[in-house]
């Protein structure tokens, strides 16, 4: 059965998950993804009868930070969406700046 385009996704074609030298688990890319890709959801907020708040899911799970990212997390949408700020080469870590706020990258060519 073939997989539509809208599907949800747990990761990305683009990445896989294996060792970080960072820190445990990290994403990192399995071919060159240009600036300006949005790579998927990282969290959902959920809310049940006994329960409400943010789930990470399977990419927003692996993500390390750096203080010099190549990628943001969005936060000015319902869901929180990971974009790349900058080139990422097949083989580089996925990472991002860790804070409370939105990480409002610009976009390098």
């Amino acid at each position: 059965m073939k997989q539509f385009d809208d599907t949800y996704r747990p990761l990305p074609r683009e990445v896989t998950i294996k060792d970080s030298p960072i820190e445990g688990l990290g994403l990192f890319a399995v071919v060159d993804i240009p600036a300006g890709t949005c790579l998927g959801e990282t969290h959902v907020y959920a809310v049940s009868r006994t329960r409400r708040g943010w789930v990470r899911t399977p990419l927003g799970g692996f993500i390390n930070h750096n203080d010099n990212p190549n990628c943001y997390i969005d936060t000015s949408h319902e869901h929180r969406t990971l974009h790349t700020v900058r080139p990422i080469k097949d083989g580089d870590e996925i990472t991002v700046y860790y804070r409370f706020e939105s990480y409002d990258g610009m976009v390098e060519e």
